[in-house]
């Protein structure tokens, strides 16, 4: 990552029922710096297996894919239990990619879950394991690919304006919030 980052995307997943089966949005806030320059939406499945593909798309058709530097990810898993392999998002996109998280992640209770219910769960888990063990750092729960805990360490001083996450992610999270709701108003 090296040198002040400029240009960061940071990826969330909208609210959906506990018994909605299909697609669910994620949406990508782009900043430069602390200013948001636009938004990403793709979809991906509930307990899929396509999150990395969807990110990676999201980010190489948008006019923003060149000028990104480092992608955020609020978690390892999106739609549920979507789980992103970092390392392959890393190498498709050619920039870091970093996991946050604001709690320490339960590993023996996703592991147990991912094996005793889900679909692929062993695929899941592996990627979960590959992906390292969560670091704390700055008040949040990280992993990271293509970049260096120090990175990481400035990279979220740099972009938590607003409390300990990043601003990206945050923003993230609150589109992602209002197009779910907004999308659950018009089904009614």
């Amino acid at each position: 990552m090296g040198g002040l980052l400029k240009h960061t995307v940071g990826f969330d997943d909208g609210p959906f029922p506990p018994g909605h089966r299909g697609d669910v949005d994620l949406v990508g806030a782009v900043f430069s710096g602390l200013r948001l320059e636009g938004v990403l939406r793709t979809r991906v499945r509930r307990d899929g297996v396509n999150a990395t593909d969807r990110i990676a798309a999201a980010v190489g058709r948008s006019r923003f894919g060149a000028q990104l530097q480092l992608v955020l990810l609020q978690g390892i898993a999106v739609a549920g239990f979507n789980v992103v392999d970092i390392h392959a998002l890393h190498r498709r996109l050619a920039i870091p990619v970093l996991v946050v998280s604001r709690r320490e992640p339960d590993l023996a209770a996703i592991r147990r879950a991912l094996l005793a219910s889900v679909p692929g769960g062993e695929r899941k888990w592996r990627l979960i394991e590959r992906a390292g063990p969560p670091q704390p750092l700055e008040g949040l729960w990280v992993q990271c690919a293509g970049c260096t805990l120090d990175e990481v360490r400035q990279t979220i001083r740099a972009l938590a304006a607003h409390g300990r996450v990043p601003e990206p992610l945050r923003t993230a999270h609150l589109i992602a919030g209002g197009v779910s709701a907004l999308a659950t108003r018009q089904r009614v």
